[in-house]
């Protein structure tokens, strides 16, 4: 018997799923390579800004490797992650399982289970500089996809439709949301700002919510 939390594929699939198959096989080889250089490009303008140099060059370099590049062109139709595609037709996506596990800056990275008899999933705290990164990352795949329509709440927005199913440490909820919130009511820069000093403060230590007045 399938799990109460196990997805299965169906014909009730919106129509904007299949988008990708209006396109050529070159448009979508060209169009995936296109996004992940605009999001590599974005997630480096930030990473740098903040400091973290080495995140920013070798971010998502495993997005190249063939079990995530092919069926990424695959799916991709230029308006939604090709994962999500994937995910919806087949019921789960194995460029995002081997994505997640190899990139620390996402939080189900760090998604761990406990036996008996505290018994269920958890979210282990993230450093703050994977936080960052993942700050980052968010704003440059709004940037990927919107292209001139990305506004500086585009980031707050994504993560505010998702937030009730996400598993993740309450610090590190709480420190996410706090440059999210920053990021959407006072623009990029101010978020940047932000995560610099966080970094300043923590210097790799340990953190709370309260550690940065959250």
């Amino acid at each position: 018997m399938a799990g109460q939390n196990t997805f299965i594929p169906n014909d009730d699939i919106p129509k904007e799923f299949y988008h990708y198959q209006e396109m050529t096989g070159w448009e979508r080889f060209f169009g995936h390579l296109k996004t992940i250089r605009i999001h590599r490009r974005e997630v480096r303008k930030g990473c740098f800004k903040i400091g973290l140099y080495w995140q920013g060059l070798t971010h998502d370099l495993s997005k190249y490797s063939p079990v995530e590049f092919f069926p990424s062109v695959k799916y991709y139709d230029g308006h939604r992650s090709p994962n999500a595609v994937d995910r919806r037709f087949n019921g789960y996506s194995r460029a995002w399982l081997h994505h997640k596990g190899r990139n620390r800056h996402h939080y189900e990275y760090w998604i761990d289970i406990m036996g008996a008899p505290i018994g269920g999933t958890f979210g282990c705290k993230m450093p703050v500089r994977y936080v960052a990164e993942m700050v980052c990352d968010r704003r440059a795949a709004c940037i990927a996809y919107h292209g001139k329509d990305y506004k500086s709440s585009d980031a707050w927005d994504y993560y505010e439709r998702t937030r009730k199913f996400v598993i993740m440490n309450p610090d590190t909820r709480a420190l996410l949301e706090k440059a999210l919130t920053v990021m959407r009511d006072e623009g990029d820069e101010a978020a940047f700002l932000f995560l610099r000093k966080c970094l300043s403060k923590t210097k790799g230590l340990d953190y709370t919510a309260e550690t940065f007045e959250l």
